[in-house]
């Protein structure tokens, strides 16, 4: 079985749900469930040995549009969150990943030693990340908070606009062009998490926003979950300039297990072979070699290929890489030594 730490989750998101549902999270994630992706059983089944997990503020506005009569979808952004409750639901989810790691059910990682150590004691390795930057004010003071809590790697937007820049929408087909990119609060952002050694995310972002962090990190450039434009040309999803860019940087890109961003009719459909998911890998790859490519899946934020279904059918992408050409040495570094690195130079090792 190939290890994998995987680029990005949103197993917070499903298990502050069940909190606010009057459930225990903790014993859903320690005791398994059938609902979402990830457990602490279906990651062990899978090969799923850690990732980063999302803090996520919900957008209860938003509405996904069904696509017309030739397959085009454009959703409108989600309206901007008022800092207050935004934090106040951030702290919710800080809590209940600090509460796994209390308890043993995963082990909440600061450097890559930790991510290794974890992975030899057969633990969960959970490195918690914010996905869109709206519990977070301008002065950057809870940024100091949640890092002393354990962040180490943010997204300053999502897709929707905040104090920090501009997110992009979910479309099909639409440039990644669509909008402004960093505020003068984004830059001062982008060089605080540079400071503190956050890895800072891309995968939401406006293309000239991409540009914005390019032109002023002094890190890898990261989409954690994104594909290829060319292939899929979703918003969401990755110019050849950009991947361009990302390679230079010695950089990464993690595989998102999206539908809507791996099938190139752009649609939401769990009856999506394995082969679209290698398709990307092999573009990715060609286009920025193996030292610049990585998993990023989206579990529990996203339709995924009914082939992979949840965690505990990851090794059936490896199998199908495998298949596919890939050597056990480049597998190694697509399911986890990539992303090591990457967060090693972020996180100044």
């Amino acid at each position: 079985m190939e290890l994998v730490f995987d680029g990005h989750n949103d197993v917070l998101l499903r298990l502050w749900q069940t909190l606010r549902a009057g459930g225990d999270p903790i014993a859903e994630f320690v005791n398994g469930t059938t609902s979402g992706h990830i457990d602490g059983p279906r990651a062990k089944k899978g090969g799923l040995a850690g990732g980063i997990s999302a803090i996520y503020i919900p957008s209860g506005d938003l509405v996904f549009k069904a696509p017309d009569a030739n397959g085009h979808y454009a959703t409108p952004l989600a309206a901007p969150l008022k800092r207050e409750p935004s934090l106040d639901t951030a702290l919710e989810f800080a809590s209940i990943a600090l509460k796994l790691d209390r308890v043993g059910a995963w082990r909440l990682c600061r450097s890559t030693a930790d991510i290794r150590k974890a992975f030899e004691d057969g633990v969960f390795a959970a490195v918690l990340h914010m996905e869109g930057c709206e519990a977070i004010g301008e002065d950057l003071a809870a940024l100091e908070v949640f890092y002393a809590a354990g962040l180490r790697s943010l997204g300053p937007v999502w897709s929707r606009h905040n104090i920090f820049g501009h997110g992009v929408p979910f479309a099909y087909p639409m440039s990644p062009d669509t909008a402004p990119g960093l505020t003068d609060a984004g830059f001062e952002l982008v060089k605080a998490c540079n400071k503190l050694g956050i890895a800072i995310d891309l995968a939401h972002i406006t293309e000239k926003g991409f540009w914005d962090v390019a032109k002023t990190t002094d890190q890898p450039l990261i989409a954690s979950h994104s594909n290829a434009h060319a292939l899929t040309p979703v918003a969401r999803n990755l110019t050849d300039r950009q991947l361009d860019a990302i390679r230079e940087s010695r950089g990464i890109v993690g595989l998102n297990y999206a539908t809507t961003m791996l099938r190139a009719d752009g649609q939401e459909n769990a009856a999506t072979p394995l082969s679209d998911m290698v398709r990307h890998i092999d573009y990715l790859v060609e286009r920025m070699g193996i030292d610049c490519v990585a998993l990023g899946s989206d579990f529990d934020g996203a339709t995924i290929p009914a082939d992979i279904a949840d965690a505990a059918g990851n090794q059936n992408l490896v199998a199908a890489l495998r298949n596919a050409g890939y050597a056990s040495a480049d597998l190694k570094k697509i399911c986890r030594e990539n992303w090591l690195r990457v967060l090693g130079a972020a996180w100044f090792e």
